[in-house]
C-alpha cells in the first residue's frame, strides 16, 4: 500500500509539473522526466488511460505541454513523460485544471503502473542544439561521472571541434539535479526524423577532436574523461504524438 501511494504521488508530480515543452536548449531551462514502467500485459491499458487523461485535460483548457517517448530497448516497457519549467519557482506553481482530472490518473492510469522514477534536469544551453520540431525519435546517452568539472571540460572541448569543423552541434546536454543513488549526472539526446537517418555514417567525436587538436593533446583529453566516467549507458526513444500535448 505505501508503494502505490509512492507511486501514485510520483505520477501527481510528474503530470502536476508539466508545463511548457520547450524545445529550446538555448535557455537555461529544467528539464522534467518521468520515467514509467507498465504493467505486463497492460499496455494498451495504459495507452487508452492516457489519452482519457489528455482528453480532460484539453476539456478543462489545460496550456500545459509534454511529450511521452516510448524506450525501445532495455528491460520492461518504459515510457517517458516530459516537459520543461523556466525557473525552479515555477515548481511552486499548481495547475487547477490538473486536479479536474485527477480521478482519470487515479482510476484510468495508475492501476498499469508498476513503477515510476522522477528526475530533473537543467540545459547546458553553451553546448546544445534547439531540438527539431519533426524530431520523432531521440538515441539518449546517460552518464555517470566522478568529475563534473572534468568530465564538462572534455564535453566542452570536444564539442567545440565538432562546431568549428560542422557548423552546429548534434544534440541537447543536460545536467542532473540531484536524484537518487543510481540516477545518472548528465545526459545527452540526439535527435533523429527518421530510423534510416542512424545509418547515415558520420565522423565520430573523438576522430574530429584529434584531427583538430592533434593526437597528443587529445590522449590527455581521453585519459580524462576515462578517468572521471563511472558508467555511461543509452537506449532509443521514439516519440507517442497520440499520448504528447507538444507545443504548437
Amino acid at each position: 500500500m505505501k508503494t502505490l501511494k509512492l507511486i501514485i504521488n510520483t505520477m501527481i508530480l510528474a503530470v502536476f509539473s508539466v508545463s511548457m515543452l520547450s524545445a529550446q536548449a538555448t535557455q537555461n531551462v529544467l528539464f522534467t522526466s518521468n520515467e514509467i514502467t507498465v504493467k505486463r500485459g497492460h499496455h494498451e491499458q495504459f495507452k487508452e488511460g492516457v489519452k482519457k487523461w489528455k482528453e480532460c485535460y484539453l476539456e478543462n483548457k489545460g496550456e500545459g505541454n509534454w511529450n511521452m517517448w516510448h524506450r525501445l530497448q532495455g528491460e520492461g516497457n518504459v515510457y517517458v513523460m516530459t516537459g520543461s519549467k523556466a525557473n525552479w519557482a515555477e515548481m511552486d506553481k499548481d495547475d487547477p485544471v490538473n486536479k479536474e482530472c485527477y480521478a482519470v490518473l487515479l482510476n484510468f492510469i495508475m492501476p498499469h503502473v508498476e513503477k515510476t522514477n522522477f528526475n530533473i534536469a537543467k540545459n547546458m544551453p553553451e553546448i546544445s542544439i534547439t531540438w527539431p520540431k519533426d524530431a520523432k525519435h531521440a538515441w539518449v546517452t546517460y552518464y555517470k561521472v566522478k568529475n563534473g568539472n572534468a568530465f564538462k571540460e572534455v564535453v566542452t572541448a570536444v564539442i567545440g571541434a565538432m562546431k568549428d569543423k560542422e557548423g552546429t552541434m548534434r544534440s541537447i546536454w543536460r545536467e542532473f539535479q540531484g536524484g537518487g543513488a543510481d540516477a545518472p549526472d548528465y545526459m545527452v539526446s540526439t535527435p533523429y526524423k527518421t530510423f534510416a537517418e542512424l545509418d547515415v555514417t558520420r565522423d565520430r567525436p573523438q576522430k574530429i577532436y584529434t584531427d583538430a587538436v592533434g593526437s597528443k593533446k587529445a590522449e590527455e583529453m581521453w585519459e580524462k574523461w576515462f578517468d572521471t566516467v563511472l558508467d555511461s549507458w543509452s537506449y532509443i526513444f521514439t516519440l507517442n504524438t497520440e499520448l504528447s500535448n507538444p507545443k504548437p
